[in-house]
């Protein structure tokens, strides 16, 4: 079995990482709101470094289908558990009045792995979205769900429910898969990606990766021709931040200009739209990247 790199300490981030976003009132609002409703959001479950701001903005990535997953990526600090409990079928009309009480122009919709499930938790998906759908009828909605197994008849159920971008994230190069994403498959996620778009061409597609597990450059920008290959519109590429000690390692940080290459190659391939810097997160400042694609996809 492979060993996953793992250190006793942290490694000191650079300095021209490091940035400071203090809570504000309307953080509090977005925090009231989720805690009202009873939701889980992948903002706090993953730790993730842009919490403050995107509440700040009223933007939140919602997380169907409890707290705990089936699944065990070394790089992801939410909970793991063989036996996750039940659904509960109020939460999409719960989640889905959370988005009409913020007035979310555009709502980010996830889920933990229900590999337990013979569906996946696929007509979850599509509840929320069709709840979303009926209150808030204005709002954009983006889903980014699990690889249902490669079960195509559950990816069928949530295209069909016609979110504006279905996002499927690879998160690093397959080379890394046995390591970072042991129950995951490479090729099965791309196929997913493809089959979404053979399916409707006129959803967004949408993957993203982080940078700092192991990965070169070379094979970053060959898992870009694999993505393209797979007809992805867009695509987001960030750095990797380690959740505790216990979780991956960090064996590198690409400096800004790597990051800004990567950008230019995305570029290069074709996509439609791509975000690359330190802090991007496959939902982050979700509603400017689809617009930016909706406006180049234009020209």
């Amino acid at each position: 079995m492979p060993v996953v790199p793992i250190s006793p300490t942290r490694p000191r981030l650079p300095e021209w990482f490091k940035r400071s976003l203090p809570a504000n009132s309307i953080s509090a609002e977005t925090d009231a709101v989720v805690r009202k409703h009873g939701l889980v959001t992948v903002c706090e479950e993953a730790t993730c470094p842009n919490r403050q701001e995107c509440w700040s903005k009223k933007a939140a990535t919602f997380m169907l289908m409890g707290h705990a997953c089936t699944r065990t990526c070394t790089f992801c600090d939410v909970e793991w558990t063989r036996t996750p409990g039940p659904l509960d079928a109020s939460e999409p009309e719960r989640l889905a009045t959370a988005v009409a009480e913020l007035g979310l122009k555009m709502a980010v919709v996830t889920s933990v792995n229900r590999d337990d499930l013979a569906d996946g938790g696929a007509p979850h998906f599509a509840a929320t979205i069709a709840a979303i759908r009926r209150l808030s009828p204005g709002t954009l909605v983006e889903v980014l769900t699990p690889d249902f197994l490669g079960k195509t008849e559950n990816i069928d159920t949530v295209v069909r429910a016609k979110p504006d971008v279905y996002n499927h994230n690879l998160e690093t190069i397959a080379r890394l898969y046995p390591t970072v994403r042991p129950q995951a498959r490479y090729r099965r996620s791309l196929d997913l990606l493809l089959h979404v778009k053979t399916q409707d061409p006129t959803i967004f597609t949408k993957s993203g990766i982080m940078v700092g597990l192991g990965e070169s450059d070379d094979e970053i920008r060959w898992l870009m021709d694999d993505l393209r290959a797979a007809k992805v519109d867009i695509m987001t590429i960030g750095q990797y931040l380690r959740p505790s000690l216990e979780h991956h390692d960090i064996l590198r940080f690409p400096t800004p200009d790597q990051f800004a290459q990567y950008e230019r190659w995305g570029k290069e391939v074709g996509f439609v739209y791509i975000a690359s810097g330190p802090y991007v997160r496959s939902s982050y400042f979700a509603e400017e990247v689809l617009k930016g694609a909706v406006q180049l996809s234009a020209l």
